[in-house]
């Protein structure tokens, strides 16, 4: 008996170090590539702007190629009249939905028109809010006329078009229909295991050329820390590791690391919808300077990113001779005393009788987003500031004291800035407001003229940095580990939020069997 659990105890041994450590060999799956994925509760992009699905299931007027440029995709062509501010676009006549039914101009108005609509509460209305008027040409014909110039539309009809005789008369928050989505792209839904997995197979009758892998499994993986196992057991073909993850496959001759730069930053949120920033808003420059950024991607990212200040540090419109807020404890200090707090003997600061501090939120699963704002937290406690971080069921945006926040986009500097920092937009969650802001991201998004714009980008970003909305911290470039069976992965394409954007020419992929 004691021999017989002697085994027992070695067997179980050996099976924990094999999950933890066992050079895995990825499984065949034959023409199918299987991808680490985030849950999905609805497939609606035009609610929604993050899901890396959106890409395989639809198309907009436009696409973006690997340098991030747009390029024609449902639109063959387009032509932009200056005098009458007037888009008009010319769609392909043999693109169809995955029913069958084909693809019309009446499809594209309705999608906008719905986007713009306030009732349907989409974070991407501020993109639109220039357009007055869409008007159906004839089936594959329709115009856009602005009331002003936009120079990012075109980068805005990247924006999945939806089927209008499926959606009419649909509420675009809850209807089933983006349970069972019906696109023009290159894979359509063939199977959805609710917090399992989501089967793509591929789209036959695509308009473009077609796709050369068979199906696409989203399997679900919304826990980072499980990703590296399932990789390592062979149940995935492609994941996005953090840092730490990533660095243990290195090496193994199985799989290919691609790290890859991305324009998306993370930093600390501050909820001024809270009654707490009203009153302290005075401090936020001392948290600016209380965190230091290149001991967090050092330690945090493992040297995989770089120290934030700004959202436009990765767009050509930067402006580098800002206030970086670079670590710096005196300057932190003298902010919060010249504001009238006093450190006690606990080794924090007061003031009118309060400690002063907050909360840091952090959605769950993203593991690198919780240690970067353990590791923030814990530097502002040293400095002084009672800072600690929770990692809540379901976030509430309106109570919460500050967010874990990541934003960040490859693509015309207006996106992911008008609608994140501007007044009373879309992906404003923080209620931030700052008049000179929305003044310059006006006039950056009504010029053509690049010296016009950068000109106003410059007094954005000055304009930001005296009035933080964020403490910036860091960009988290992407580690993606695939199979060395997949190939045709863009390893120099600049990713998105989230690393979003791997799949921009998915249809060129192949597996080797």
């Amino acid at each position: 008996m004691r021999h017989l659990k002697r085994v027992i105890l070695l067997l179980i041994a050996l099976g924990l170090l094999c999950l933890t450590g066992c050079k895995g060999k990825p499984a065949d799956h034959g023409n199918t590539l299987v991808y680490a994925s985030g849950d999905y509760t609805r497939i609606n992009p035009a609610m929604d702007e993050h899901g890396e699905i959106n890409i395989l299931l639809f198309n907009g007027l436009t696409a973006h190629d690997g340098e991030n440029k747009v390029v024609p995709a449902l639109a063959e062509s387009w032509e932009f009249d200056r005098e009458s501010c007037t888009y008009i676009f010319h769609l392909a006549e043999n693109a169809r939905w995955h029913d069958g039914e084909p693809v019309t101009a009446d499809d594209v108005k309705f999608t906008i028109e719905a986007i713009m609509d306030p009732e349907n509460g989409s974070e991407n209305a501020p993109n639109y809010e220039d357009v007055q008027e869409i008007t159906v040409l004839d089936p594959h014909t329709v115009s856009f006329r602005l009331d002003a110039p936009n120079v990012a539309f075109l980068d805005y009809m990247t924006m999945a078009v939806l089927p209008r005789h499926l959606l009419e008369g649909e509420d675009f928050q809850t209807s089933d229909f983006f349970r069972h989505p019906i696109g023009t792209g290159p894979y359509k839904l063939a199977d959805w295991e609710e917090g399992q997995a989501i089967t793509l197979t591929k789209n036959e009758d695509y308009f473009k050329e077609p796709a050369k892998i068979d199906k696409i499994v989203f399997q679900i993986v919304p826990d980072d820390n499980a990703k590296r196992l399932r990789m390592l057991s062979g149940e995935l073909d492609l994941a996005q590791l953090t840092p730490k993850d990533a660095a243990q496959l290195a090496g193994q001759e199985e799989y290919t690391v691609y790290q890859m730069k991305t324009s998306d930053y993370r930093g600390i949120l501050f909820n001024f919808h809270n009654e707490y920033w009203t009153e302290n808003r005075d401090i936020i420059p001392a948290v600016c300077y209380g965190i230091d950024r290149e001991a967090i991607v050092n330690t945090v990212l493992l040297g995989r990113g770089i120290p934030a200040y700004s959202p436009l540090q990765r767009n050509i419109y930067h402006n580098p001779d800002i206030e970086h807020y670079d670590y710096d404890p005196a300057k932190a200090a003298a902010v919060l005393e010249e504001a009238g707090a006093v450190k006690q003997a606990d080794g924090y600061y007061y003031r009118n009788g309060e400690r002063l501090g907050f909360v840091i939120s952090v959605g769950a699963g993203d593991q690198v987003r919780a240690d970067i704002a353990q590791a923030a937290a814990q530097q502002l406690r040293e400095l002084g500031l009672y800072v600690t971080v929770e990692i809540p069921t379901v976030v509430d945006w309106d109570g919460q004291m500050a967010y874990l926040i990541g934003w960040g986009s490859p693509f015309d500097a207006d996106d992911h800035t008008y609608k994140v920092f501007g007044t009373d937009k879309g992906a404003n969650y923080s209620g931030y407001s700052d008049p000179l802001v929305d003044r310059y991201l006006t006039e950056a998004r009504r010029s053509d003229d690049p010296a016009v714009r950068k000109e106003a980008y410059a007094n954005f970003e000055t304009a930001l940095s005296r009035d933080p909305a964020f403490a910036f911290i860091c960009y988290i470039d992407a580690d993606y580990v695939a199979s060395t069976k997949i190939h045709g992965i863009s390893p120099d394409t600049v990713m998105g939020h989230h690393g979003v954007g791997i799949f921009w020419n998915v249809t060129e992929w192949t597996v080797t069997e």
